[in-house]
């Protein structure tokens, strides 16, 4: 039996619960149960969660468990640790198997210590605020989930269950990670990172004709895409067209078309099923040396690295 403590902090959010699910799906005949689970908190009791529901905890105390994991709190900016809380964590840290995060869970590990030299992902819109806090830790936004050692780390909270997935996977295999996953109606691991989910959301259109653009770009990657092109689909010149887009998603046309086929030839690459003079075709760039440009611009690195490092890394996402 696997002894999992979750860390419940005060006003924590709700949905960061929603990881223990994937072991109480294996706790489920005919595997189960597999998972003891314990919620703890400073000092036991009831603890608020950001919305006003309340959740009945365990005191710390011995803090040897297969695997520690620290739930996550909704504020922007994220305060202060409890001392009670860094003390039982460092202990837990050295006693303990494996010790992971959701989200702004992070920020607890990096405030203990456990974090210095090592590599971190947390929800993409506290990265600049972590960077600055920790700069002793490798902060990787654009990362579902990173296991560093005994130190596991998550993005938002929907990617809490994306690690504890991968941490069924490393103590009872695949073929069981792969059933919870089925279960719970979603795979087993999301290829690329979490920034491609977030980019679109940067361009959300006012307009139902900038709309209907985005979706003609995304349906045409392989096209060449010209603003006279994207003009006619909304039924624009294409001068009005430039002031509009650049208007409703703050980009020009020609950045937005990089960006989506950016996504798209990432996703590609890291699934690892097509030649990357394939996914330049596919994706609209043309030819492989396009594409390698427009992966150093915005990625730091070519595309042969992200694929590479998606063969060498088949448990992090």
């Amino acid at each position: 039996m696997h002894r999992v403590g979750f860390i419940v902090p005060q006003r924590f959010q709700m949905m960061s619960l929603a990881a223990l699910t994937a072991f109480e799906i294996v706790n489920m005949p005919p595997k189960g149960p597999c998972y003891d689970i314990r919620l703890l908190s400073p000092h036991g009791g009831p603890v608020q969660s950001s919305g006003g529901m309340t959740l009945q905890t365990e005191p710390f105390g011995e803090p040897a468990f297969d695997t520690i994991i620290i739930g996550s709190i909704t504020e922007m900016k994220i305060p202060p640790s409890d001392p009670a809380m860094l003390a039982f964590v460092r202990e837990a840290a050295q006693a303990s198997r494996r010790i992971a995060s959701i989200c702004s869970g992070a920020f607890v590990l990096a405030e203990a210590g456990l974090l210095d030299g090592r590599r971190a992902t947390m929800h993409w819109a506290h990265a600049a605020e972590f960077r600055a806090r920790f700069p002793h830790v490798t902060t990787e936004e654009d990362r579902i989930f990173i296991n560093d050692g005994p130190v596991w780390t998550s993005a938002g909270m929907t990617a809490g269950i994306d690690l504890v997935l991968a941490l069924i996977d490393n103590d009872l295999g695949p073929d069981t990670a792969k059933l919870a996953a089925r279960l719970l109606v979603m795979n087993q691991r999301r290829l690329g990172g979490q920034l491609q989910h977030s980019a679109l959301l940067d361009m959300t259109p006012k307009s139902d004709r900038i709309e209907s653009v985005l979706v003609h770009i995304r349906r045409n990657l392989r096209n060449a895409l010209s603003v006279e092109e994207l003009a006619a689909v909304a039924n624009l010149s294409p001068r009005q067209f430039s002031r509009a887009f650049q208007a409703e998603t703050g980009q020009s046309p020609a950045k937005a078309v990089e960006q989506l086929r950016l996504e798209a030839a990432r996703f590609m690459i890291e699934q690892g099923r097509h030649a990357i003079n394939v996914v330049a075709k596919e994706t609209g760039f043309t030819d492989r040396e396009r594409m390698r440009r427009a992966f150093l611009r915005t990625f730091g690195v070519p595309a042969e690295v992200l694929r590479r490092n998606a063969r060498r890394e088949p448990v992090e996402s």
